[in-house]
């Protein structure tokens, strides 16, 4: 890990990359630790310290410093398959410090047999990387192809899509909606699980009345909930309903960003919650804040909104 540091702080670059690259061999070192058992201190870069990985490391920075893109979202990685030889020997694919270094993150093994990434695109990718999501992109302005010289059974292409925050605001995700029918739950059962879903960080979390079978009248149980928290939720409505199954749906959500600012009345502060995006801006004052003025004033909580928005 020294002689490493020495050559990207010996480089005529700016400080941001050399920090950025010295940041992703730090990642590097630590995965590689973990899979031999050492300290950072003691791991010995093979392939990963050859000169053309700290090109490929430093230069990567410098094009995302060039580029100074707001946000990075990435498809799911594919990783190939079989086996690999290294200067370990032979390694299953993903190696181990890659797969290390993918830990939370979306990969996929497909008919493609050898190593598709490796420990220094992973770390670059763990790096830089604001989202994975499976079809990241709407709409782009450019693209960039990267072609390898390695021959495999599919294109060998690497693509960059940028795109404008103007033309596709940024706040789409991929959440999971969880589903679970039930008949025989009492409602403060239902309510009580209803609590813990959002307090353990369920999105939302909502009841609709249904016809069960034998005509039975039941409640259908729905949680919203980001992708990677659909098992633990799942296990919870397991856990605290009298359900025996959970159905899964994966959407596409698209929000609005917001902040707060505060506005003085007369009568009280109010909150203001400000959304923006898609060309959107809107505001709205704060329930807790309108309720306590009404409550103050003793006026309606519409007279207190109404008034707050005449006064923006």
């Amino acid at each position: 890990m020294a002689s490493v540091q020495e050559i990207i702080s010996s480089l005529k670059v700016s400080s941001t990359v050399q920090k950025k690259a010295l940041e992703i061999y730090q990642l590097l070192a630590e995965a590689e630790a973990a899979v031999h058992g050492r300290t950072v201190e003691l791991i010995h870069f093979h392939e990963v310290g050859q000169l053309d990985a700290v090109a490929d490391i430093v230069g990567t920075c410098m094009l995302i410093e060039e580029l100074a893109p707001d946000r990075i979202i990435a498809s799911p990685i594919h990783v190939g398959s079989g086996q690999v030889r290294c200067a370990h020997g032979i390694l299953p694919v993903p190696a181990p410090a890659t797969a290390l270094l993918l830990k939370g993150i979306p990969f996929y093994s497909q008919d493609i047999s050898g190593e598709l990434c490796t420990p220094t695109g992973a770390a670059l990718m763990r790096y830089f990387v604001d989202e994975f999501t499976p079809s990241p992109l709407v709409r782009y302005d450019r693209i960039g192809c990267g072609l390898g010289t390695k021959e495999l059974e599919a294109a060998n292409i690497l693509r960059a899509f940028w795109q404008e925050e103007t033309q596709v605001h940024n706040s789409s995700q991929r959440i999971a909606e969880l589903r679970c029918s039930l008949d025989d739950m009492s409602p403060e059962a239902v309510g009580y699980a209803q609590e813990l879903l959002l307090e353990v960080g369920a999105l939302d979390v909502f009841t609709m009345a249904i016809q069960m079978k034998k005509n039975r009248p039941g409640t259908l149980l729905c949680v919203s909930c980001r992708e990677e928290q659909a098992d633990d939720m799942a296990r919870l409505l397991l856990t605290h309903t009298t359900t025996a199954g959970v159905r899964k749906l994966l959407y596409d959500r698209y929000t609005l960003d917001y902040y707060f600012t505060e506005k003085e009345f007369p009568e009280g502060k109010v909150r203001l919650k400000h959304y923006t995006g898609y060309g959107i801006e809107k505001v709205k004052p704060e329930y807790q804040d309108v309720a306590n003025i009404a409550q103050k004033t003793g006026q309606s909580y519409n007279q207190v909104f109404q008034k707050v928005l005449e006064d923006l």
